[in-house]
């Protein structure tokens, strides 16, 4: 594979990105949350958003995080919420929580079983169904901006890829005016989808998910999970450096590096980027995209 590193010519597009974090589970953890957020802040993101865990195990502090994203910074945060684990007045009653605190875009998602992924979800008897449901309830509830979750190479439980789309297309009828995709490593795979989504009528914003995982072991677990095919030449790259954290760091920088250069050459113009709470991936990322710190902007 040829790593290339171009810009996007910044006249003829307006660069979007945003960020997704995790709320820290320790001391340290949100130490590092708030390096990285206060060293992204700068970028301008179009919105970061704060994930939520399986069965809202991390309710409280997706809670936390995001009203002091609201108290402490300018940028607008996207709060996750999932259907798994409780009822339609318990989901509801979080909505409103969040209104209160003044968030105003939630990322709608079903969530994952609480047994965990590859497991039989089954919805919560009183739930929300899926997203769709879910976006049907958040807008009931307040107008918010609702984000949805997408895939490219197909939801690993979906039979086909007609399934998918007909769901996507509920979600929108009940709301939702951005999807967010699956993290993916091949340009190809998000042009060949996002034909079908277009083909298919649906015309919101398809934003690439790009993930920033060094951890090459834990990003093939990840993919594994959720359908997301690893490249024979991503084993190749990586190979060889389990013990080398710094190099494949450099490598991972690369590899998002061509990504994203394909991407935007070929019309994209809004990136999500899943930063594990970590900055300089990310930052290197928007370097790539042209996105430069507000006062850099100025500057120039």
């Amino acid at each position: 594979m040829t790593i290339l590193f171009r810009k996007p010519e910044p006249e003829k597009r307006d660069i979007k990105v945003s960020f997704e974090f995790f709320p820290p589970k320790n001391a340290d953890m949100e130490e590092r949350l708030w390096e990285s957020i206060g060293r992204l802040e700068p970028l301008n993101p179009h919105f970061v958003s704060v994930t939520y865990g399986a069965g809202g195990s991390t309710r409280d502090r997706t809670h936390r995080t995001v009203r002091r994203i609201v108290k402490e910074t300018g940028m607008k945060p996207a709060a996750h919420l999932t259907t798994v684990s409780a009822t339609r007045d318990e989901i509801d009653s979080v909505i409103r929580d969040y209104w209160d605190a003044g968030v105003r875009h939630i990322v709608a998602l079903r969530g994952d079983p609480p047994e965990g992924i590859g497991e039989k979800y089954v919805p919560t008897e009183g739930g929300y169904v899926n997203a769709a449901d879910l976006a049907a309830g958040i807008k009931r509830i307040g107008d918010f901006e609702i984000s949805v979750g997408c895939y490219p190479e197909k939801h690993p439980e979906s039979p086909d890829f007609d399934f998918d789309i007909d769901l996507l297309k509920k979600k929108i009828d009940n709301g939702a005016t951005r999807a967010i995709t699956q993290f993916f490593f091949e340009a190809d795979t998000y042009f060949r989808y996002l034909e079908k989504v277009r083909a298919a009528g649906i015309d919101i914003p398809i934003v690439p998910g790009i993930m920033l995982q060094p951890n090459f072991k834990g990003l093939k677990r990840m993919a594994g999970m959720c359908g997301s095919q690893v490249p024979a030449w991503m084993d190749e790259l990586y190979e060889g450096l389990e013990d080398d954290a710094k190099t494949r760091e450099l490598v991972t920088a690369h590899v998002a590096a061509e990504l994203v250069g394909k991407l935007a050459d070929g019309g994209a113009d809004q990136f999500h980027l899943y930063t594990l709470n970590r900055a300089d991936l990310a930052l290197s990322t928007c370097a790539l995209l042209g996105v430069k710190p507000e006062t850099e902007k100025a500057a120039a």
